[in-house]
């Protein structure tokens, strides 16, 4: 079901799991364009305990105030945001939520996308190169990429879950800033609000959580005892599109020497570091926009040349 809101910049996706969870999404529809190259429609995907509005700002700028406005669709996925938990924590999982992206997908038409994931997002663009590399048209990752950092994976473990109830706005912000600033060292008063206002849902005016706290079950599995999974085949499934990866300065998850080994593998790959950020940049300063809107309008045209070479 898509719920127009002509208030808003974005309408509201409401659509059913295969096993009955009611999932939701944004669509940021674009502007219409006299464009000769169509605009390839991007598909965002969330960090792991986050959800479709930390991408509010990129989607604007992509479907309304760019050169080559193209369609953007953001996820929830179960457990987050306006989407329902599972009474199974045990879904919580890449695999999972990679079944429900390509359903999505598939209500949605959205073919040859490119695939923007942040952190767990990228996780799951990486394994759709593998079990359906045909959809993916172009892809970013949002510092994320097949080497996680095992300090900043046991930071991720060490809150999920354990973060205290705010009892409002005000108290919000405060634990988003306390959690965050020493990676993110240039974000103002008014701008935390906002990050907070990303994180947290509201209810009756009051901020509550926005994922499920049983979403922690599935990571207390996790053994950082032992080496963490490398993804490099999941990857290397991804290196026949052009690929964006960004970078924080500040990251304890991605590292610049596996973006350095990211390009060597990849003949498509353009890298950005995004300054004064840790993981995963917010993608609101005008810099990091530019970035990502250049590599779009650039990907649409190799899209068109490969095919015309092909041909």
């Amino acid at each position: 079901m898509n719920e127009v809101t002509p208030e808003r910049e974005w309408n509201e996706i409401t659509y059913s799991s295969q096993d009955g969870l009611k999932l939701y999404a944004r669509h940021y529809p674009a502007l219409s364009s006299d464009n000769s190259v169509p605009a390839r429609p991007v598909l965002c995907l969330a960090g792991l305990t986050r959800n479709s509005k930390d991408f509010h700002t990129v989607a604007v700028h992509l479907s309304k105030k760019s050169k080559t406005p193209r369609d953007v669709y953001c996820l929830d996925y179960r457990g987050r945001g306006k989407s329902a938990h599972d009474p199974n924590w045990q879904n919580y999982s890449p695999y999972i939520e990679l079944l429900d992206t390509l359903d999505f997908m598939t209500l949605s038409e959205l073919h040859h996308a490119t695939i923007f994931g942040t952190s767990r997002g990228g996780i799951i663009a990486m394994l759709m190169g593998v079990v359906r590399p045909g959809v993916v048209g172009g892809a970013i990752l949002n510092d994320i990429g097949p080497v996680i950092e095992a300090r900043g994976l046991a930071r991720i473990i060490g809150y999920v879950g354990k973060t205290p109830a705010p009892a409002n706005w005000d108290e919000a912000t405060l634990i988003a800033r306390d959690m965050a600033a020493r990676f993110f060292t240039d974000v103002s008063d008014d701008e935390w609000l906002e990050i907070a206002r990303q994180w947290y849902e509201e209810e009756d005016g009051l901020p509550v959580a926005g994922y499920d706290a049983a979403l922690s079950n599935a990571l207390a599995e996790i053994d950082l005892a032992r080496p963490v999974p490398q993804m490099w085949e999941q990857f290397n499934a991804l290196t026949h599109v052009p690929m964006l990866v960004l970078r924080g300065e500040n990251s304890d998850l991605l590292s610049s020497e596996t973006v350095q080994k990211m390009a060597d593998r990849h003949p498509h790959m353009e890298h950005y570091l995004v300054e004064e950020e840790g993981h995963a940049p917010l993608l609101r300063d005008w810099r990091t926009l530019r970035v990502i809107n250049k590599f779009l309008a650039d990907a649409d045209a190799w899209d068109d040349t490969a095919k015309s070479e092909i041909g």
